[in-house]
């Protein structure tokens, strides 16, 4: 095996060892598990701790009003009794409660309910939505977005297009989203607001663009806020009271709601999200769900079509949890925003040390403003490719993921993630990011990769 001969934060030796016993076709490629998995083999042989930058982990403890809600229902011998498919009534009402008082829309409480995680949500709305009407079986994904969406749709065998929507704000979005959605094939549609990667959000103006679209051609829009509330250049905290967070649930009823515990309440390690369904298309009848869920109602097709044969429901005592928690944030009793706002001070300290040592911003304006600071910020650094970029800065102690992997058109860029790098770690960032800088100048083609 060649070593190369480089010095580097991290012994290149043992980088490039770790990474051949993977055995990946590219590591600027990989998955978001697959390259921490590399990392995690890495910390190990070389005994030095990288800049996790590659998983959107949370990065605070769970609040303690969930754990003793949870703890209490465990107590309680809830454990050895199977839940509700649909949710118990007390969380079902609580996750009615937190959509009208945050985002401002009525739901019954009938059509709200947990899913493992939010993740087991965009599968089922998938699942419901691509076999809700004969001859629409395709999603179309406004990019960037998760790459793990894509391989969610690969998985259930359904067709899907996409776009990145960067250069389509605005006015721009509705002849470009038309394109896609005239041709008739559509059956759903699925972005993230704010957006993982790029931490763009939409405008009132894009969302009724996308509401109104969704109507005029029958298509559900599946609109993830795994970061419910955490753009923060507005205080969406108060619970009733205005500013609103933005959805496309006031423009149109095709809509299905996922709304993450994982980032906005730090539960990721307890996998329970919310799925949200407005009453008309819950009660909705299609032509082609019998087939698959036994019914052609919508909402009845949800739970005992998709949700029994998934899962049979979420883990009795994680519901009792979210039940706690999300009864304290409806009352007022606990400000969720507040608990995570430190992500937006760390991606300002962190955007600039990167930019300081030569490094750009992908996205950088969200249309006519700088971008926020959030959990995601995206990054290049002149004469590489995003792909490339990844496995260079593997040698400098330092992981993200490439731009590529989430439908980006930026293929220079990659999505860091704030989360696990506390303000203790920024000199250790830094001083990495200066080795780098060092190490390829302007001008300079030189790369570890290469030798």
């Amino acid at each position: 095996m060649k070593t190369p001969p480089k010095k580097t934060p991290i012994d290149p030796s043992i980088v490039k060892q770790e990474i051949e016993k993977m055995g990946l076709k590219s590591v600027g490629l990989a998955s978001i598990r697959e390259l921490n998995r590399i990392v995690n083999n890495i910390e190990v042989a070389a005994n030095e701790k990288y800049i996790r930058m590659e998983m959107g982990v949370p990065g605070f403890d769970p609040p303690k009003i969930a754990v003793d809600a949870e703890i209490k229902a465990l107590k309680r011998g809830v454990g050895s009794k199977y839940p509700p498919f649909d949710g118990i009534p007390e969380l079902k009402l609580e996750i009615s409660r937190f959509v009208k008082r945050f985002i401002d829309v009525d739901i019954k409480l009938e059509s709200c309910f947990p899913t493992v995680g939010s993740m087991q949500g965009c599968y089922m709305a998938m699942m419901c939505t691509t076999r809700r009407l004969k001859d629409k079986n395709k999603i179309l994904f406004i990019d960037p977005g998760f790459p793990v969406n894509k391989r969610q749709a690969s998985v259930i065998g359904v067709p899907y297009d996409n776009f990145d929507v960067y250069e389509f704000r605005g006015d721009k979005l509705k002849p470009k989203l038309e394109s896609y959605l005239e041709k008739g094939d559509i059956a759903s549609l699925m972005y993230s607001n704010p957006n993982n990667p790029a931490w763009i959000c939409f405008t009132d103006q894009e969302l009724q663009i996308i509401g109104e679209l969704a109507t005029k051609y029958d298509c559900i829009v599946m609109e993830d806020l795994a970061y419910f509330g955490m753009d923060f250049r507005k205080d969406y905290s108060i619970p009733g009271k205005k500013p609103f967070i933005p959805s496309v649930a006031k423009y149109t009823d095709n809509y299905i709601l996922l709304i993450s515990s994982s980032k906005a309440f730090s539960l990721a390690g307890q996998r329970i999200g919310m799925t949200a369904i407005p009453d008309k298309l819950f009660n909705s009848e299609g032509n082609n769900l019998e087939p698959y869920f036994g019914s052609n109602n919508f909402g009845y097709a949800y739970i005992f079509g998709a949700m029994y044969a998934l899962s049979s429901g979420v883990s009795h005592t994680n519901q009792w949890g979210l039940t706690g928690l999300l009864k304290a944030v409806n009352n007022g009793d606990y400000n969720f925003v507040e608990s995570v706002k430190e992500y937006g001070d760390r991606a300002k300290v962190m955007k600039k040390l990167f930019t300081d040592n030569g490094f750009q911003i992908v996205y950088d304006m969200d249309e006519d403003e700088k971008i926020a600071d959030g959990f995601y910020f995206t990054i290049s650094y002149p004469g590489f490719s995003g792909i490339e970029l990844v496995e260079e800065l593997l040698y400098y102690g330092i992981s993200a993921i490439s731009l590529t992997t989430t439908g980006s058109d930026r293929h220079e860029g990659l999505r860091a993630c704030v989360s696990l790098t506390g303000q203790e770690r920024f000199k250790d960032l830094e001083g990495r990011l200066q080795s780098f800088e060092k190490d390829h100048p302007e001008g300079s083609d030189f790369k570890v990769i290469n030798l």
